[in-house]
This record gives structure tokens, sequence and C-alpha cells, in this order.
């Protein structure tokens, strides 16, 4: 599939400014994309969706662009709707809080009078339905203070002061201050000339391949060892797997993190509010970064960029956005004969297609894998930089939900809840879902207890790692099947009457099933910026549509619940959470056995 082009996503905004019916408006684009090719195939018309704001009324249209003669195929506003945060509009929020006077005096009340290094960290407000929570375009906005330009401002952060800011105006709405706390003075540095000696004795790891990867990249199409698939960056879900086939048979239509939510726990001033959809409200691929060759991808690399919006009509490119290699992962299966001490063995790779996202002190790094026995793996690494509080120095506990990580320094307990939306085609077109637990018969047996999830209320499922559930999609034609097993299974902890429970319902269920939809593609509902709950997997479902022998999308929530600890400060080793899909009846026996043996002394 050709991925979009500078030139094509420029004239797709062109051509929306033309038709957009406020002539002078403010526009912004804070979404252009291709318009995705559905089950069937490619469209005859290629086309870009193409997301408007006007700026001064709020105005929210979704336009369809033509691309071969930009012409505008399609316009509907969105009344209410609110786009994701523009990255021009959080600096005019830093700039708005700065110049406030409310503001300026709680700093000063703290000793706070040099601004030079204060960092302000704008944040998607949420939705509680307070008086400020009136549809209005806002941020909330939380202060740091480093202690130059290049510093760790996370170590420091002002506790007990907030600010709103409407975005369309610049105008703060709201500064509350709820008292001072002594601002931590240790640093939190841990760039290579901060941490003191390195470690010695950590010699170079050469990854070769003389003549080259077993993968060959035609544009953004990948082949490699019977796996085909074609991928892609879009702005909100970031990095998009398309027409996954293995051996000339399709699996997967499309495969993506569709949603992310990150709920706090902490009930203080700064930090109850906090519940960031790192998709629907930033963007995963709008926050999508250049990856270096030795540090964040090792090997015999292939990059491909990300032709993104720059807001103003423009397009940007990012460089290195995607990263493709293949890599050893050690056994893939071995026996020797007792008998005749015949010993067969045969070596696992991957092929690796990743992508790393910053999203304000996080980073979220995808990476998808392909094995050569048929198995697709998602594994999400999360790293960064936690959120932080500051507290009285004295204390050895956390005053909140979390845990001390230096001195006046803690750090709130929270979640990552990642939502994955599969296109099942496995074997064709239509598809069914059955549940399987492992259970024993009462007696010495071990039964595998299949249960087919026939419509929609029978398909939101939690996970069960007592009876090692999984879910198996299969065609009901051929009998093929690809299992989703779960291997971070973490579902919402907040209650019910949460608004956070309300706004991201998807993350109450460990699985949702539906039949493939138009418009149904954001499990929290098409804009989660400051939406009031509801929209999005409950309420689609609540049509209770039948879901056997169908074109059915198979929704998966994952994630961590983050103890924090003081060995992941003052930046976090890497958190793993993500899935497996294993080929369950796909194949009649081991795929891989045609693999040759390894060159060498294996015999």
């Amino acid at each position: 599939m050709k991925a979009l082009e500078s030139a094509e996503l420029v004239a797709a905004c062109a051509a929306a400014r033309a038709a957009h019916p406020v002539a002078d408006g403010d526009l912004r684009f804070p979404v252009v994309a291709l318009a995705e090719p559905g089950r069937s195939g490619p469209s005859a018309v290629r086309a870009a969706e193409v997301l408007v704001l006007e700026r001064a009324s709020g105005l929210l249209s979704e336009v369809l662009v033509d691309l071969a003669t930009s012409a505008v195929v399609s316009w509907r506003d969105v009344p209410d709707a609110i786009p994701p945060l523009l990255f021009e509009e959080c600096m005019v929020a830093i700039t708005a809080v700065i110049a406030d006077e409310r503001w300026l005096g709680s700093m000063a009340a703290r000793g706070i009078t040099d601004l030079t290094n204060v960092q302000i960290d704008p944040w998607p407000p949420g939705y509680f339905g307070l008086p400020v929570d009136d549809g209005r375009r806002l941020a909330r906005c939380v202060t740091y203070l480093r202690d130059s330009p290049t510093d760790n401002g996370y170590a420091h952060p002002v506790e007990g002061l907030l600010a709103v800011v409407n975005l369309a105006t610049g105008e703060v709405v709201e500064v509350a201050d709820h008292g001072a706390v002594p601002v931590p003075a240790a640093s939190g540095r841990y760039g290579a000339a901060d941490v003191g000696p390195l470690r010695e004795g950590l010699r170079p790891l050469a990854i070769t391949q003389p003549e080259g990867p077993s993968f060959s990249l035609d544009g953004n199409d990948i082949s490699w060892l019977g796996w085909r698939l074609s991928f892609g960056v879009r702005p909100i879900e970031g990095l998009v797997l398309y027409d996954i086939s293995y051996q000339g048979r399709p699996i997967l239509h499309r495969a993506a993190i569709e949603e992310m939510v990150v709920p706090y726990g902490a009930s203080s001033p700064n930090h109850w509010w906090k519940n960031a959809f790192d998709a629907g409200e930033w963007g995963l691929g709008r926050m999508i970064q250049s990856l270096s060759l030795g540090c964040d991808c090792l090997g015999e690399i292939r990059y491909a960029d990300a032709v993104l919006p720059d807001e103003a009509g423009g397009a940007r490119v990012v460089a290195n956005a995607v990263c493709l290699h293949e890599e050893d992962y050690g056994v893939l299966w071995k026996h020797v004969d007792a008998w005749t001490g015949l010993d067969e063995v045969r070596r696992s790779r991957r092929m690796v297609i990743s992508s790393v996202s910053t999203v304000g002190n996080y980073e979220y790094g995808f990476f998808w894998y392909l094995y050569l026995d048929g198995t697709i793996q998602l594994e999400v690494k999360l790293t960064g930089i936690m959120q932080t509080g500051a507290c009285d120095p004295a204390l050895t506990e956390a005053p909140d939900n979390g845990v001390i990580i230096a001195p006046g320094l803690w750090a709130p307990n929270h979640q990552h809840l990642f939502c994955a939306r599969l296109d099942a085609t496995v074997d064709g077109p239509g598809n069914s879902v059955e549940e399987i637990d492992v259970v024993g018969d009462g007696g010495t047996g071990i039964v595998a207890r299949a249960t087919l999830l026939t419509r929609e209320s029978d398909a939101q499922r939690m996970a069960d790692p007592a009876a090692s559930r999984r879910w198996r999609i299969f065609n009901p034609a051929t009998g093929a099947g690809y299992a989703l097993v779960p291997q971070s299974p973490v579902t919402l902890l907040a209650g019910p009457d949460t608004w956070i429970a309300k706004r991201a319902g998807f993350a109450t269920r460990s699985l949702w099933v539906t039949p493939d939809a138009p418009g149904e593609r954001r499990p929290a509902g098409e804009y989660a910026s400051q939406s009031r709950g509801g929209a999005g997997l409950p309420a689609w479902t609540a049509a209770d549509r039948p879901i056997v022998d169908t074109d059915v999308v198979v929704w998966h929530t994952f994630g961590v619940s983050h103890l924090p600890r003081p060995e992941d400060w003052p930046v976090m080793p890497v958190e793993y959470a993500g899935f497996m899909l294993k080929p369950s009846g796909f194949f009649p026996r081991n795929p891989a056995l045609d693999l040759p043996p390894p060159a060498g002394h294996c015999s």
C-alpha cells in the first residue's frame, strides 16, 4: 500500500481550506491521513481524510479529498467534537500561564521569581462535570522547575499549583493554589555525563548479515519468508499493519493500537484528574520519533519515514520513523533422539516492525514481531520518566497513592491500558470467535472447554489466567484458526461510576468482539478529547449484533498496573506488555519443519 506523500497531504489541506465555509477562518489541520482500503480491497479513489478545526468557533469538520483531482468528495461538520491537542495551542497555553498574575503570585509565594527554567506541561483536561467543563477546548497545566535548560524537570515539581487555559483564546480561566510544598532539590539527571563512572567491561556486540536481510521491502510492502504485509503511520494510531498473510493465506486485514489511556490513582489536587488518552487526545503517530541505528535498532536495518500534518496545512516528515529488521530469537524447535543420538535443532528468528512515540514524560515502543512458525506478537515497551509529586522531605511514605522515589519526591500509582483492534480475516472472510478455558474434569483429566461467542453481549469478556483463557478466531468454512493469547491481562481499576470508567469503557473488559462496521474504529469513540463517556464500544455493542461467520473485529485490552519503584527513577527501565496470536488449527503440522539446519557444528 503506497503511503501518503507530502505533496498529497499539502494538496488535501489546500482543497479543504478552499472549500471551508469560513473563508477567512483561522484553520488548523490536526489530522490528515490516507483513507484506508476496505476488506474487499483498495478503493477506486485514492483519498485523504482531513480533520479541519476553525479555531475561533471550535467548528470541527471531517473532509474527504480525492488525491487525484484535489476535489472534496464529502464534508461533515461534527458539532461538539474536540480534536487532539494542537502543538501550537500547547505553546499558547504555556505562554499564557507564565504571564498570568495569579500564577506569578503563587510562584512568588513559593520564592520562585526567576522563570528562566520553569517547565509547564499542558495536559488534556479530561471531563468531570465541573463548572469549567463547559465545552471549551481546555488544557490543565502543571509546573516544574529545572535547575538548568538541560535538567530533568520532573525531579522538581511545583506541587499544589494548577492552571486551566482556554486553548482557543489563550485565556487562563482558572488558577488553583492548594498550598506550597518544598520543591525537591535532588537531581534527577540521567545522562552519561551526570551519573558518575560508567560501567566497564561492556564489549561490542556486532550483528551482521553479510548477504543482507531475508526480507524485501517495496515501498511500504514487506515480504519475509512466507509472510506478506503492508504498514503505515497514521496520526492517531501511529504504526498500523495491513493485509497480513502467511504462505498466501490471510490472517488479519488490519492491526493497530487504536486507543490507550493512562489513569492515575492519586487523589491530591495536582494528580486526581490525570487520565490521558495518549492516542485520542494526543496521537501516537503525531508523537512518533526518529530512530537511530545502534541505539533504537541494532542489526541490518531498513527504515521508513512518516509523513504527518504540521497543523497549519503543510507536511512534516519524520525520518526513520519505522524500523524494520530481523533478529535471532534462540531455539525454535529441538529434539535429541535417545535411541539414535540424532540431534535436530532449528533456530528461531523474527521480523521486527517497530516505532517509538514520546507522549509527554513517557516513551512507548510498539514492536510487532512475525515468527517463522506463523506466530504474530505485539510487544509494547514502556520507558521514559514517571509522573512525580512533591512532599515533605521528612516523609518516608508517600502522602497519596504512590511511592517515595527520592527525598521529597513521590510517584503516583497508575495504569497504562492499550486497546488493540484486530480486523480478522483468518483464512478468508467470515470468521467466528470462541473462548477456550483449560479446566479439570474433577479427576485427573484436563479439558479445553470451548464456548462460541454468538452475539456482542456474549463477547465482553475478562481474561482468566487461572484457566489459561484465550480466544480462538476461526473460519467456520475451513476450520483454520488463530488463538489470541493474553500476556498482560490488565483492565481498568477505577470504579464504574467514575468519569474515567465512563470515558474509557473499552478498558473495563479484556475482550470485545464486534461485526465490522463503517465508522467504528476507535474504542472510546472517534473523539476522546473532553469526551463525556459512553461512546465507542459500549455504545456500539448495545445493539447486540450477531458475530458468527461474519467479518469480525476483535478488540483486546492489555497493559500495566504500574506501582512505582525507586529503581524506576530517574528514568524507567523498559516495562513490557502485549499479546500473541498463535496459529491454532491453521496448519496441519509444525510449519517450521522446512527450515534448514543451522550452518556450523549443529549435527
